[in-house]
């Protein structure tokens, strides 16, 4: 291919328990149009709703450009030069994987100029920019992933969850860095809080599979979440409330949005949603296309 198109989904990491292990593509998409030229890059960059694009750089920096670049070098492909047209739908620094969806949108561009199918390395390559698999694999692969990483090898499995899940997002207008909020977490945890996250965890993946009415005790953590909470005080609120109102409420990935596992795609009347834009995004079961010539 040497003028394409690149659809790629917004992610949802950790999902409670589920810390830098499990992920959920969510219908919100980022298009990047990439055609092949003589020589040179160009890049353009348009915020069709994502907001905080001011300081996207439109060079080699670009997240895009360099994921492509490397899964040219992994593949053996040299473009003489690149067109980049990027439409970011997703929202930055709010934690639904707008970083992962940039590296996806330019490992998949690499591998559709190459000719070649997305294979394992494209897990590997992906995960590589940011040290960990579950919001790149949901976003390749789309559905509901299960993430890991053994011996500096990241791999990811896609299981289809439950049809009756309706996710909700709220995201608010605040940003957050997904390295600020990392070094809040203590080195070390208590064992019980650990134990308890295990259980959880794996509790997550039957509830997201096959019982959804156990979206509440799976989605429990101790892990990381309650450690962050100084950071987005209305996040933490706005968990806790849902969560009282029985409803599967989590940070969504580093935050600050949040992300309620429902299965009617409605927040209960009297949760306090001020300063919350509250969508309702379908979970995307196919992952990141490519379409092109």
């Amino acid at each position: 291919m040497t003028s394409l198109q690149v659809t790629v989904p917004a992610s949802s990491a950790n999902l409670g328990p589920g810390f830098d292990a499990l992920g959920l593509a969510l219908a919100l998409h980022d298009v990047v149009e990439v055609q092949v030229t003589d020589a040179g890059l160009k890049v353009e960059v348009f915020d069709a709703g994502a907001g905080g694009i001011e300081d996207v750089p439109t060079d080699e920096r670009h997240l895009v450009v360099r994921a492509l670049r490397r899964a040219c070098e992994h593949l053996g492909v040299k473009p003489p030069g690149l067109h980049l047209r990027c439409f970011n739908k997703i929202p930055h620094a709010r934690g639904l994987g707008s970083s992962a969806a940039a590296v996806v949108s330019g490992i998949a561009a690499g591998y559709a100029l190459a000719d070649k199918p997305l294979d394992g390395d494209a897990v590997q390559l992906s995960a590589g920019f940011e040290g960990h698999a579950d919001n790149a694999a949901a976003s390749l692969l789309g559905g509901f992933v299960l993430a890991w990483c053994d011996n500096g090898r990241f791999h990811a499995e896609r299981l289809n969850p439950h049809p009756s899940i309706r996710p909700v997002v709220a995201v608010p207008s605040v940003q957050s860095s997904t390295e600020a909020t990392r070094g809040l977490l203590p080195a070390e945890v208590p064992h019980t809080d650990a134990a308890l996250s295990t259980g959880r965890a794996a509790l997550a993946v039957h509830a997201l599979t096959s019982r959804p009415a156990l979206l509440l005790p799976a989605t429990e953590d101790r892990l990381h979440q309650h450690y962050r909470a100084s950071a987005y005080p209305a996040t933490a609120r706005l968990v806790h409330e849902l969560r009282a109102a029985g409803v599967a409420a989590t940070v969504s990935g580093a935050g600050p949005t949040v992300l309620a596992l429902t299965v009617d795609g409605i927040i209960p009347a009297g949760v306090d949603v001020e300063g919350f834009e509250v969508i309702e995004l379908p979970v995307d079961r196919t992952g990141v296309q490519v379409t092109g010539r």
